[in-house]
C-alpha cells in the first residue's frame, strides 16, 4: 500500500470510530486562538484553559496585556506551566505584531488579514514571529474563526502517524507537520483536515498510548509493524 493510501485508509477509520465530523471546539478570533496556543505549549488542556479565561478575565484588551507589568501577566497565568516564560513571550509577541501593522502603540491588528494568503504564506508570516511554530501556526489557522485548512500535528497524533508509519521513527513533530500535510488531498476543506487531526488524536488518546498501546484491539493493527510486532511479542 503507497503511502497516501494508508493515510486515506486511517482517515476513513479513524473518523468512524470516534465519530467524524468533529464540532470545532473553539471560536475565537485568530489572535485570541493564537494566544492560547502559545499558552498550551506543554500544557494540559485544562489548565492552559484556565489560564487563558483568567488572562481574558483580568486584562480586557490584548494590548492591555502587551503593556501590562510581565509579573501581573504572570499572575494571571499561574494555572500554566512555566508562567514565568510565558508571560514576557506572549508580551513579544503582541509587541511584535504591533509593530508589524505600524505603531507598537496601537492595538494589536486583527490577523483576519491572513484569511486572503494561501497557506503556506499565512503560516510563514506567523513562524516569522519568535516563539510560533508549525503547530502554533496551524493551529491558529485552523482552530480560529479563519477555518482554513492548515494540520496542526500534536503528540498523539505525531505517535500515531509514526506507528503507521506515515513518517519516518525519526521525524520530530515540527518536521512532521509538511510531511504529514502533503499525504492528504490538496482539495481538503477545513472540516476534513479538523476530523483527520481529531480522529488521529483520539486514537493516539484512547489506544495508541506512549506507553502499552492497545494493539490487540486497534482498528488499524492489519496495516501497522509497530503493532503487530507488539502483539506477535505478547
Amino acid at each position: 500500500m503507497i503511502i497516501e493510501e494508508l493515510a486515506l485508509l486511517a482517515h476513513r477509520r479513524l473518523c468512524a470510530e470516534y465519530g467524524a465530523p468533529f464540532l470545532f471546539f473553539s471560536d475565537k478570533d485568530p489572535l485570541s486562538e493564537l494566544i492560547s496556543a502559545l499558552l498550551s505549549h506543554r500544557t494540559k488542556n485544562a489548565d492552559s484553559h484556565r489560564a487563558y479565561q483568567q488572562l481574558r478575565a483580568t486584562f480586557p484588551t490584548w494590548e492591555a496585556v502587551r503593556d501590562a507589568p510581565t509579573i501581573d501577566v504572570q499572575r494571571a497565568l499561574s494555572a500554566c506551566t512555566w508562567p514565568e516564560q510565558k508571560a514576557p513571550r506572549i508580551q513579544a509577541v503582541l509587541h511584535e505584531i504591533s509593530r508589524r501593522c505600524g505603531d507598537e502603540n496601537l492595538p494589536p491588528c486583527s490577523l483576519d488579514f491572513l484569511a486572503d494568503r494561501p497557506i503556506p504564506e499565512a503560516r510563514a508570516w506567523l513562524e516569522s514571529i519568535t516563539g510560533v511554530g508549525p503547530k502554533t501556526s496551524a493551529a491558529t489557522l485552523l482552530f480560529s474563526t479563519l477555518r482554513l485548512p492548515a494540520m496542526p500535528v500534536d503528540s498523539h497524533h505525531h505517535r500515531v502517524a509514526q506507528r503507521l508509519g506515515l513518517i519516518g521513527p525519526k521525524v520530530g513533530e515540527g518536521p512532521a507537520h509538511s510531511l504529514l500535510a502533503a499525504l492528504l488531498p490538496p482539495d481538503w476543506t477545513a472540516q476534513q483536515v479538523y476530523d483527520h487531526h481529531e480522529a488521529l488524536m483520539f486514537h493516539g488518546q484512547k489506544c495508541c498510548f506512549y506507553h502499552r498501546p492497545a494493539c490487540g484491539r486497534c482498528i488499524m493493527l492489519d496495516v501497522c509493524p509497530v503493532g503487530q510486532a507488539a502483539v506477535k511479542e505478547e
